[in-house]
């Protein structure tokens, strides 16, 4: 079997550049000879603003071996939901809900962007691209949706294999005491097969070879603690980033009425070294004019990529992977050539710190685990393994 297109994912928090990072790369790699296909699942839609041509729910062709697609989310609810969604509004307006109020509640909060993901699996299996690059709905809140599978494989493996037996009994206790109607075959089938798509994305998500994640960012504070957030995030899912982009920077004779930024941005670079290494940061600078239209966007993609591939893996492996296990979690930190040398650890705020061999390296932890206290810390060849501790484990 040939092997699928290389994928790779933009995504960062909204305002920050990602639709023409994309693009810019996107052309970068169609003007290399590869067949390339842009598509953005961010409902803004300003992919086609960004490429000054205009692009449709399927692949439309915008340059030499360029196609762009933007995701239509309805298109995709009615492909995936739409049987569910039928259930559901009849089962709401039945019990006293204005039909308005129930078209809005059968749409769970972040399902429309989790099915635009879906459009990347199927578009991978046509095999009409060597090179599939993602403009993702901001600050990774598809992504962030990684409980999904883990749900759709309870799914699959309980209810499936007894949909007939569980149904059967269902049915009276729900007319009787819940006063519900019971989803029917169509219902229970259209979410078999959603729950099977969710698990194949699951897994080409987490396949580092066919895909890549690189989280796009300005030199703003809140901007790059977004940006660490959804890294850890990532690697708590088994999901690789191999770059950081630093968009927006200034250059040096920026001037005096912008030097002062322009400090506070190159401090704040150092910060951002430290934070992800040992990922490598690409730099674009912030241009004189919107980057729209293919000049400006092949412009950006030679800043951002000088002498490399933009479809290579540009970090091998996890640069981080965080392991939980009921009370305890496993922080995995790649530390280059680091192999001996005292190891601190310390909790800062919602921050860990660890230094190891005269290097910090600092992560902000997500939210499930955020209330976890550092326990210990090891190097061991070029890993630094961090355990933490849920509090009432760590009191033991």
């Amino acid at each position: 079997m040939a092997p699928g297109p290389r994928i790779v994912l933009y995504t960062g928090k909204g305002g920050v550049g990602k639709t023409s990072v994309a693009a810019a790369t996107a052309r970068r790699l169609a003007a290399d000879g590869r067949r390339v296909l842009v598509l953005s699942t961010d409902p803004a839609h300003s992919l086609a603003d960004v490429l000054g041509r205009p692009i449709g729910a399927e692949p439309t062709a915008v340059a030499e071996r360029l196609d762009g697609l933007q995701v239509d989310p309805q298109a995709e609810l009615t492909r995936h939901w739409s049987a569910v969604r039928a259930w559901a509004g009849r089962s709401l307006v039945g019990r006293g809900v204005d039909r308005i109020s129930a078209q809005e509640l059968t749409v769970p909060p972040g399902l429309e962007e989790l099915l635009a993901l879906l459009r990347i699996v199927e578009l991978r299996d046509r095999g009409d691209h060597d090179a599939i690059v993602v403009d993702c709905a901001p600050a990774g809140e598809t992504l962030r949706l990684l409980a999904f599978p883990e749900i759709a494989r309870w799914w699959l493996d309980r209810i499936v294999p007894r949909q007939g037996e569980l149904l059967g009994a269902a049915r009276p206790l729900a007319r009787a005491v819940l006063d519900i109607t019971v989803p029917d075959g169509e219902v229970l089938d259209e979410l078999g097969r959603l729950m099977a798509n969710l698990l194949a994305m699951r897994e080409l998500l987490c396949d580092g070879d066919a895909l890549s994640v690189r989280l796009v960012t300005t030199a703003d504070r809140i901007v790059v603690d977004e940006a660490r957030r959804t890294y850890t995030y990532l690697s708590l899912h088994g999901i690789a980033t191999d770059a950081i982009v630093v968009n927006r920077l200034f250059p040096a004779d920026v001037g005096a009425y912008f030097a002062g930024w322009r400090d506070r941005q190159q401090a704040l670079l150092e910060e951002i070294d430290a934070a992800f290494a040992p990922l490598p940061v690409l730099r674009a600078p912030y241009y004189d004019a919107e980057v729209i239209g293919d000049a400006a966007l092949d412009r950006l993609a030679a800043a951002l990529y000088p002498d490399h591939d933009p479809a290579a893996r540009l970090h091998p492996g996890h640069g981080r992977e965080l392991v939980v296990e009921g009370d305890v979690a496993r922080l995995r930190i790649a530390v280059g050539l680091a192999e001996r040398g005292e190891v601190g650890l310390r909790r800062s705020g919602d921050e860990l710190v660890v230094e190891v061999a005269g290097r910090r390296r600092t992560v902000l932890l997500p939210d499930p685990i955020a209330h976890y206290r550092p326990h210990e810390a090891t190097l061991r060849d070029g890993t630094l393994e961090v355990t933490l501790r849920a509090p009432v484990a760590a009191e033991r």
